[in-house]
């Protein structure tokens, strides 16, 4: 870790402030802007800081809204970093929430090799994603390039069916974790989990986590904090029920009842896709 005075960490957490108040991520540029931070010599901050990576998030029609934008928050917040998101076709893809999103590339056009892969989740947008041939080639081939191979809830489902997950620990959403051993994978738990390169998130909100961490793998942990100040990500949930252990057992089951048939289907639809990708 740098050694910083207080001096030195203010104005590098000051300069964060500057940059995204101002509408400009880090991932905007290659180079960090002077003019988007007045007043503030970026030349104070540690050369590590400053980074070249491209990442790339998949979005698909139906896909969870939060497991994407919770990370990319936090990668946008990577100096130097390039992010693209990444659909099927430039046509605005709808969440499962009905928010739109625009793509800035499509599979064919995206770069071959990137530090890091994102699959955000989904339910039924999931189930469609993992049925679809050009989707699932699209992660398979990023996926064997990557640095990093990362999802967040169901999307480790989308990772297995792709076979990216074979004799890797992962998780997923508490009501899809039991579907990672038909794809190979190692259910492990955790808020998330990391094996080699593969990083697996649990459901919706653990996506924060694993990005932060691997905003502090990728600089250090002052950097990551000074991330973690600007989002002010400091939960503290009104209710204890955020996971199957703490939620009312009433509640837990009402929930997991609800996604009997989607788990049946998904089952049926990752293993027949895993079976075509699997390792030879």
């Amino acid at each position: 870790m740098s050694t910083l005075d207080r001096r030195q960490v203010g104005e590098a957490i000051a300069a964060f402030a500057a940059i995204l108040a101002s509408g400009r991520a880090f991932a905007a540029s290659d180079k960090p802007s002077d003019s988007a931070a007045p007043g503030h010599d970026m030349s104070q901050m540690p050369s590590h800081w400053h980074g070249k990576e491209r990442i790339a998030f998949l979005i698909y029609p139906g896909f969870t809204a939060l497991d994407m934008v919770g990370p990319h928050y936090m990668f946008a917040s990577l100096m130097g970093a390039k992010i693209d998101i990444v659909a099927k076709t430039l046509d605005p893809v709808r969440s499962d929430t009905g928010l739109i999103f625009t793509p800035s590339a499509r599979f064919e056009e995206a770069v071959a090799d990137y530090d890091i892969l994102c699959v955000p989740g989904g339910t039924q947008g999931t189930l469609a994603a993992i049925r679809d041939d050009a989707t699932i080639a699209y992660v398979r081939d990023i996926g064997q390039k990557a640095r990093f191979v990362t999802s967040v809830c169901t999307g480790s489902i989308v990772l297995g069916a792709a076979g990216l997950l074979e004799g890797y620990r992962a998780t997923s959403h508490w009501v899809t974790k039991p579907l990672l051993p038909i794809v190979g994978a190692i259910p492990t738990d955790g808020r998330f989990v990391k094996d080699r390169n593969r990083i697996t998130a649990e459901g919706v909100t653990a996506g924060l986590d694993f990005a932060l961490s691997l905003v502090a793998e990728l600089r250090d942990e002052r950097y990551a904090q000074g991330v973690q100040l600007l989002a002010q990500y400091a939960p503290a949930p009104p209710f204890n029920a955020g996971d199957p252990a703490t939620a009312p057992k009433e509640v837990t089951g009402m929930i997991d009842g609800m996604f009997t048939g989607l788990r049946q289907e998904m089952r049926a639809a990752a293993a027949a896709t895993y079976e075509r990708n699997k390792k030879p």
